[in-house]
């Protein structure tokens, strides 16, 4: 091997190790966002205690994210791709109404259930979110309601759009099982009883 060949294989190499110290010192700074944004929530996050809890400085943190929002993105990107996720596309299988919110309802409270930490410090601190992800949030929860509504004879009806909203609702799930003990299947059935009470239709 020539000396210009070791040269270039030797920059490579040492391009190669920065490229993996900034993304393992990225993925430090991202842990360090969800483990914070889970244990004192998104409003008392600070950019000073994201460093602390990385290892790293502030500047440091700066480098990597130019402002809390982008922080936050790639925080709540990393904690969703943890998650087993809703899967509204198989909800939409079902054409009959009240299987399908049965079916939808059971699919968001068990990730509820597993997300309830993380879900509660991020709905409890809804108004220090950056706009978007409130917006993504109520977007996501809108999908849902209309997703399950679609297969009610009547979708439009204003009190059955009410009713399925709270329904989705992880504020709704919280009080009901959280709150007063009910499980997950009991929570369902709550919730699916009083939509089919208030469109009209016979609950099996």
């Amino acid at each position: 091997m020539s000396e210009q060949e070791r040269s270039t294989k030797a920059r490579k190499y040492q391009m190669n190790k920065r490229a993996e110290q900034v993304d393992t010192t990225r993925q430090r700074i991202v842990d360090a966002a969800v483990a914070l944004h889970g244990s004192v929530g998104p409003a008392r996050t600070t950019i000073s205690g994201v460093a602390e809890q990385a290892g790293v400085t502030r500047l440091t943190v700066y480098r990597h994210f130019a402002d809390d929002e982008a922080l936050f993105s790639a925080c709540s990107s990393h904690w969703l791709s943890q998650q087993q996720l809703p899967d509204p596309a198989t909800w939409s299988e079902l054409t009959d109404p009240l299987e399908r919110l049965h079916a939808g309802l059971t699919d968001l409270y068990r990730f509820y259930r597993d997300g309830e930490p993380m879900l509660r410090r991020i709905y409890g601190d809804w108004a220090a979110l950056p706009v978007r992800h409130r917006t993504d949030l109520q977007k996501r929860d809108s999908f849902f309601r209309d997703q399950l509504l679609e297969a009610f004879p009547d979708p439009g009806s204003a009190r059955l759009r009410a009713v399925v909203a709270h329904a989705v609702s992880f504020w709704t799930w919280r009080s009901l099982c959280h709150d007063n003990g009910l499980s997950n299947p009991d929570a369902v059935h709550a919730m699916a009883d009083l939509a089919a009470m208030t469109a009209g239709l016979h609950q099996p």
